[in-house]
């Protein structure tokens, strides 16, 4: 996990939303990623779906049965789908997403009946540094708006 906030940390520099995680099989890291879904211009470039992506290039399999996946932050709804379809065996996550996650927030997913693989789950690893790290992110970025809206409106008064 702690490689994962280091991710998480280089995608808050690129002004993306600080996650990251890594897929560990055999206690390697076998793959890793950041959010990049803003630099990537791809909207799929969650960091676990960068981190699993990678991963099944290294194993060459897009089955990932004995890996696991480290996220600094619950996982969506369409990265939930990806860790379920390559099969992944355990997923670990810092902090909650209450907006988004599905995993114990909006919805248990990874424990819906109709699935055909159901990885362990655990949440709360880390989850007061993947938190602060997420929030002072948005603080900042908070900051940055208003002082933008301030110079806009600076600059549009002095045009009359």
């Amino acid at each position: 996990m702690s490689r994962a906030l280091e991710l998480a940390a280089m995608g808050g520099e690129l002004n993306e939303v600080p996650v990251g995680a890594v897929v560990v099989l055999d206690g390697e890291i076998i793959g890793e990623g950041f959010n990049q879904p803003i630099t990537a211009n791809d909207p799929t470039a969650h960091a676990e779906m960068v981190a699993l992506r990678q991963a099944a290039k290294s194993v060459q399999n897009y089955r990932l049965p004995e890996a696991q996946i480290y996220i600094t932050m619950e996982p969506c709804s369409m990265c939930a789908g990806a860790i379920v379809h390559s099969r992944v065996k355990r997923v670990v996550f810092g902090a909650d997403e209450p907006k988004s996650g599905v995993a114990k927030s909006q919805a248990k997913f990874f424990e819906s009946p109709w699935l055909n693989a159901w990885p362990e789950v655990e949440g709360g690893l880390l989850a007061d540094d993947s938190k602060a790290l997420l929030q002072a992110f948005f603080k900042r970025r908070r900051a940055e708006k208003k002082a933008e809206k301030r110079t806009n409106q600076k600059n549009s008064q002095g045009e009359h």
